[in-house]
C-alpha cells in the first residue's frame, strides 16, 4: 500500500521527487549532519502520492485542466482570476479519510516526543527542481496544534500550489503544473518567538565574495525578516580564520528591529482564518540588544560551514532560536540561486575593500590573534 507519508529521518537529498527540495534537505541534514552537532527539528512530510491521491480522491484534475486552458499565458490578464479559482478548487475540497489518517498518525508520533506546536510548511516537488528556485512561492503556517488544524494546514499547502506567483513562475520557466506536486513539511515548532531568528548566507549576499559567513537576524520568528518589514542585526564572520580556530567575528551591525513577531492568541488555521501570528513592538532595551552573543555568532558560521561543505555549495539557511531550551537550530537549508548561478565567486580587491576594510584585514587580524 502507498505511504502518504515520510518521516525526516527516511529522507535524504536524493528524494526531491517525493518530498520536494526543501523536505528532501532538512532529512539529509536531520540524518548526515547531527553527528557535527547541528539541530535540526524532527518532523515528517506527505509525499508526492499523497497530493496527487487529494487531487484525484476529489476529481480535480479535469477542473485544473480546463482552468489552465483559460490562463492568458502571453499577458496573464486573467491571472489573478484563475489563480483564485484554483486555491479555491483545493480549499473547498475534501481530505481523504485515508490520508487524514496517516497525518494524524504521524502528527501524534511528533506529539509522544513531546512536540505539540509545530511548523508546515510547503515543499515543491518535480525531478528538475534542482534546476529552479520555487522559494517564498508557496505558503508555510507556524504555531500550528492539534490534529484538525494540521490537517487544515496540509491542505492549504496543497492548495498554494497555485498561488499567482507560482503559476507565473513555472509557465515563465517552462514547468509543466501536471507534473508538479506540493509536498507538506510538519516540523516542531522552535519557540522563537520567545527568543530570535534569521538567515544565514554561506557568502557575502551582495557581492558574492566566498570567504565570509553573512548572518541576520531579529527578535521573534523570522517572517519580518524575508518581507523586509524591519532592519535585522547583522553579522560577517570571516571563513578562513573560523576553520582555523581563531575569532573570527569581523563585523557586526546593529539593526533597528522595531517589530518583534510572536504567536497569535487562540489562533486556528482554518479557511477563512491563517493568521496565527502577530507583530507588537520591540521594547526599546531590545532594540538596543544584539539578537546574538559572540558564542552564537560563531556556532552558527561554524554549522554553516558544515552544511556548505556538506552540499558542496554556497547555501541560504534559514535558523532560530527556542526561547524555552535556548537550543540554536537549523530549520531550513537551500543552495543559494543569486551569485552561485552566476560566475560571481571572486570579486577584485577595490570590491572588497569597497564593501568593507574589515573583510580584507581578516586574515591579518585572525594571524595576529593566533600568534
Amino acid at each position: 500500500m502507498e505511504r502518504y507519508t515520510r518521516k525526516f529521518n527516511e529522507l535524504n537529498i536524493g528524494d526531491v521527487a517525493l518530498v520536494g527540495g526543501k523536505n528532501a534537505s532538512l532529512g539529509e541534514m536531520y540524518n548526515q549532519l547531527s553527528a557535527k552537532g547541528i539541530q535540526v527539528p524532527n518532523g515528517f512530510a506527505t509525499t508526492a502520492a499523497a497530493f496527487w491521491h487529494f487531487i484525484d480522491s476529489n476529481n480535480l484534475r479535469k477542473s485544473l485542466e480546463q482552468l489552465f486552458s483559460r490562463l492568458d499565458k502571453t499577458s496573464f490578464t486573467n491571472l489573478k482570476e484563475v489563480g483564485t479559482i484554483a486555491r479555491n478548487l483545493l480549499y473547498n475540497a475534501k481530505m481523504p479519510t485515508d490520508l487524514e489518517a496517516e497525518i494524524i498518525n504521524a502528527y501524534k508520533e511528533l506529539q509522544a516526543s513531546g512536540v505539540s506546536e509545530v511548523a508546515v510548511r510547503s515543499s515543491a516537488t518535480a525531478e528538475d527542481l534542482p534546476q529552479a528556485s520555487f522559494a517564498g512561492q508557496h505558503e508555510s503556517y507556524l504555531n500550528v496544534k492539534g490534529e484538525a488544524d494540521v490537517v487544515k494546514a496540509v491542505q492549504r499547502c496543497f492548495a498554494s500550489l497555485y498561488t499567482d506567483r507560482a503559476i507565473k513562475y513555472r509557465e515563465d520557466n517552462g514547468f509543466d503544473y501536471t507534473k508538479i506536486a506540493l509536498s507538506a513539511g510538519v516540523q516542531r515548532m522552535v519557540r522563537a518567538d520567545k527568543a530570535c531568528s534569521g538567515v544565514c548566507f554561506t557568502l557575502e549576499p551582495e557581492s558574492g565574495f566566498r570567504n565570509v559567513i553573512h548572518i541576520a537576524g531579529v527578535w521573534g520568528l523570522g517572517e519580518n525578516i524575508v518581507q523586509g518589514t524591519v532592519s535585522p542585526d547583522e553579522f560577517l564572520v570571516f571563513k578562513p580564520s573560523l576553520k582555523a580556530g581563531w575569532k573570527a567575528i569581523i563585523q557586526k551591525r546593529l539593526g533597528d528591529k522595531k517589530l518583534t513577531m510572536i504567536y497569535a492568541e487562540n489562533a486556528a488555521i482554518s479557511a477563512v482564518n491563517t493568521a496565527s501570528t502577530v507583530n507588537i513592538d520591540t521594547p526599546l532595551y531590545l532594540r538596543s540588544t544584539f539578537v546574538l552573543s559572540d558564542e552564537e555568532i560563531t556556532k552558527l558560521a561554524t554549522w554553516a560551514q558544515a552544511i556548505e561543505e556538506h552540499y558542496k555549495m554556497p547555501m541560504d539557511i534559514e535558523w532560530a532560536k527556542d526561547g524555552l531550551t535556548n537550543e540554536l537550530l537549523i530549520v531550513q537549508a537551500r543552495p543559494e540561486t543569486v551569485h552561485s548561478q552566476k560566475d560571481r565567486l571572486h570579486i577584485s580587491e577595490y570590491t572588497l575593500l569597497e564593501k568593507g576594510e574589515e573583510i580584507a584585514k581578516g586574515e591579518a587580524i585572525g594571524s595576529k590573534i593566533a600568534s
